[in-house]
């Protein structure tokens, strides 16, 4: 079983819906499918509204999903890592023990363009189409994680 965690940093907007994407494209028997913050601003809520309603329009649902703090330990229990951002990195990458455990930390958009260091916006402070836009992006990265997989 592959394990896969997406990060981003309240837990509410961009890892769920990562979860909750490629989740419905992955066999649940073969891959497991987790998500984090790197901050403890949101720890066990609900995924963010518009996240909630953006997964629904395209039959996803995140309502059994709760925010948690990324820790150490999730290198131990994950085989790869994905971060929204460069400061998401980088906050994953301080926890980091060893070299084993920084190779499991990839942005996920280097998943469609591996060469240009593009980063998932976050929709928080935006408008409802900041969600349908970051939804889009990952949707598309989940599709080649999936392959990958």
């Amino acid at each position: 079983m592959k394990k896969v965690l997406m990060v981003c940093l309240g837990n509410i907007c961009r890892s769920p819906l990562a979860q909750g994407i490629l989740e419905s494209k992955v066999n649940p028997g073969e891959v497991e499918v987790d998500s984090a913050g790197t901050g403890a601003y949101h720890v066990g809520e609900l995924p963010d509204p518009r996240s909630i309603e953006v997964a629904h329009k395209y039959g996803i649902d995140l309502t059994n999903q709760r925010a948690r703090q990324f820790k150490v330990s999730d290198y131990d229990d994950f085989d790869l890592i994905y971060v929204m951002d460069e400061s998401n990195r980088n906050n994953v990458l301080q926890l980091a023990r060893n070299e084993s455990d920084r190779n499991k930390v990839h942005r996920i958009l280097d998943e469609i363009d591996p060469n240009a260091n593009l980063e998932v916006p976050d929709p928080y402070f935006g408008g409802d189409s900041g969600f349908e836009h970051v939804y889009q992006l990952l949707n598309d990265a989940c599709d080649r994680i999936t392959r990958r997989l």
